[in-house]
């Protein structure tokens, strides 16, 4: 009981800091970097943080878990014992190099983070596959006309998904944020919007709209 509550009692830095350590020490005896690599992101606690000049936002909203970024963060901090082209496979194209057993990967970095996890699947992945599918479809459509192709096609798809063009939403998210407007969109806010955008979707569209999408 006394060893749970100094555990409690550990900084996120300090929390980190042995997360770093069980990951080099796992791998220093051998074991596969990829389920060491897992329960260091078990262990991990900062939502965000800083390295050098880069800015690191693992949690969305206290909500979204981007864990991929997390295993980028954690694999580059390591010399060594990750096989660059598994890591390339996992970090770019979310191929992992071992095949797990069905509830292994939510075993390996806990149900909580799991969970937020999925919420990240959802919310910013899923969201921003549908963009996608909706994309190829007013293209498909702008090719079958001989006239009137104009406008924007940002706007085009999300007055189609959000009945809402894509500034007029991109400006209500900073707004309510007390963000800066402006023109340019970093990839760390991208994520953050598109989050936005998809609760904003769940809260608007009634639930036969939803579950279509």
């Amino acid at each position: 009981m006394a060893e749970k509550q100094v555990r409690r009692r550990k900084s996120p830095e300090v929390a980190d800091r042995e997360a770093l350590e069980h990951f080099e020490t796992a791998l220093s005896e051998g074991r596969h970097w990829f389920t060491a690599l897992l329960e260091a992101v078990a262990l991990w606690c900062a939502p965000e943080e800083d390295v050098g000049e880069r800015h690191y936002r693992y949690l969305i909203d206290g909500e979204a878990f981007d864990w991929l970024l997390l295993a980028e963060r954690l694999t580059e901090a390591i010399d060594g014992g990750v096989s660059p082209s598994e890591r390339e496979a996992l970090l770019f194209f979310d191929r992992p190099p071992l095949e797990l057993a069905d509830g292994e990967f939510k075993r390996l970095i806990g149900p909580a983070k799991y969970r937020a996890h999925l919420n990240f699947l959802y919310g910013v992945v899923v969201e921003e596959a549908l963009q996608l599918a909706v994309e190829e479809e007013v293209h498909k459509e702008r090719r079958a006309r001989v006239w009137d192709n104009s406008g924007s096609l940002d706007d085009a798809v999300f007055e189609r998904v959000y009945a809402k063009g894509r500034q007029e939403l991109l400006s209500q998210f900073r707004e309510e944020r007390s963000r800066p407007q402006g023109d340019s969109i970093y990839l760390d806010e991208l994520r953050q919007f598109t989050y936005w955008l998809f609760k904003y979707r769940l809260r608007r569209c009634d639930g036969a709209r939803v579950a279509s999408d």
